[in-house]
């Protein structure tokens, strides 16, 4: 396993996961989380998502498209819209996790959906794992996958103490949907990216 190569494809999962998102996503959550609870939630979040990854790397094309028929476009463009939903949410009310009763959700919640997946497993990582596995192998996409999840989970740990910095500067709620819009926005990247995708699939 070529080293250099295998830090250069971390790093660029690492791009695609953005943990400065993931960061901001969890600084945003009203009331504070505390670094315990931070702890949890990104750990649940992390070994979910990680779990997703390995899963789709190892059998994605088997379990995607042979089991439930699905393609990635059809992936991109779901999970963008779901990810669209909650940026937009944050865009407008100034907050995250609300649910259908603008109500906060529970942390646990939070932690499977939106974090683990779309944010962290979304249509472009599983896309990258997907891509590795059939073109370098499975091992060495497991380890891409473990590596840039790692990262990204010692990131959002990080996330309690700029959450009290926010609060203590009055920058919480600007941040909440400063983050809603960069959610939004690649949400209809993922979107777009599918239907193109789609597009190309149509005879001509």
């Amino acid at each position: 396993m070529n080293s250099v190569q295998l830090l250069k494809d971390v790093l660029y999962f690492l791009a695609i996961v953005h943990p400065a998102s993931k960061i901001l996503f969890l600084s945003a959550y009203q009331p504070p989380l505390s670094f315990r609870d931070n702890f949890r939630l990104s750990r649940t979040a992390s070994f979910a998502a990680a779990a997703i990854l390995l899963v789709t790397a190892v059998a994605g094309n088997f379990v995607l498209k042979d089991i439930f028929r699905i393609d990635l476009y059809s992936l991109k463009i779901c999970g963008g819209i779901i990810l669209f939903f909650s940026g937009f949410s944050a865009v407008r009310n100034g907050h995250f996790m609300l649910d259908e009763n603008h109500k906060v959700k529970d942390f646990s919640e939070v932690s499977i959906i939106p974090l683990a997946a779309p944010l962290i497993a979304g249509p472009g990582t599983i896309a990258i794992g997907m891509t590795l596995a059939n073109v370098s192998g499975i091992l060495y996409a497991i380890a891409v996958i473990v590596f840039a999840v790692a990262v990204n989970f010692i990131f959002m740990i990080f996330a309690a103490p700029l959450s009290k910095f926010l609060a203590k500067v009055h920058m919480t709620g600007p941040a909440i949907r400063m983050t809603g819009l960069v959610v939004a926005a690649m949400a209809i990247q993922f979107i777009l990216s599918g239907i193109v995708e789609w597009l190309n699939t149509i005879p001509r």
